[in-house]
């Protein structure tokens, strides 16, 4: 469980990101997160991050304040959730392979593990024939389902996804969006960041929408009302 509790976030110059936003987001929740430029989404997605720390209010995940944390627990909390970002974010001189096999290295997992693990993820986001291709090689399309599988491979409870089909066309975007919501069908929470009405739309699923640092509506099978 994911509970913001009347979080308020201003900068140090006064500029207002959050306003007493309270929401909870159940486990296996799939939500997409929408409102023009400036109106909270990456705050909100930083705060569940703890990259950034409310002026006011508290966020928990699993019932632990997470910005109560001890900065030597931040890395086993940050584990539980794998990022997906509209730049990708991938190392250029590793394959397909070795870019979500760096995940498993980072968390210390054996090499059994590695090798067993990664070519399934590989698979699941339709990449098996393209292990070996660097991310020039790839399309971008291709290069943010690396970033996905890099994301799930250590199985983590939620997905965060900040506007993950940005700088794709419609064709990609809608294979970005089939792979996540397989991976929400597997059982892991997924929220998701998006200017696109299209995506929102055909999901059909929970639409939390922010407008000027508020939540101003919350649709259990909404769509993209701006």
């Amino acid at each position: 469980m994911i509970y913001f509790d009347n979080v308020t976030k201003e900068y140090r110059d006064g500029t207002p990101a959050l306003s007493d936003v309270t929401l909870g987001i159940s486990p296996k929740e799939f939500v997409s997160i929408v409102g023009h430029s400036g109106a909270g989404k990456t705050t909100l997605i930083k705060m569940l991050l703890a990259q950034e720390k409310p002026s006011q209010g508290a966020v928990f995940f699993e019932e632990v304040d997470i910005h109560t944390l001890p900065s030597s627990s931040l890395h086993h909390y940050r584990r539980k959730i794998g990022t997906v970002f509209q730049d990708f974010r991938l190392i250029p001189n590793k394959t397909a392979y070795e870019n979500i096999a760096f995940a498993m290295e980072a968390a210390g997992r054996a090499d059994d593990e590695i090798a067993s693990d990664v070519p399934y993820i590989l698979d699941l986001v339709d990449l098996g024939d393209k292990a070996d291709h660097f991310p020039s090689q790839l399309s971008g399309g291709e290069q943010q389902r690396v970033a996905i599988g890099r994301a799930i491979i250590n199985q983590p409870d939620l997905i965060v996804a900040d506007e993950p089909t940005g700088n794709l066309d419609p064709v990609n975007t809608y294979e970005i969006i089939e792979i996540l919501k397989k991976i929400n069908e597997l059982g892991t929470t997924v929220i998701i960041t998006t200017h696109n009405k299209g995506v929102v739309d055909a999901m059909g699923k929970r639409v939390i929408t922010m407008e000027k640092g508020k939540v101003v509506r919350d649709d259990k099978n909404g769509h993209y009302i701006l």
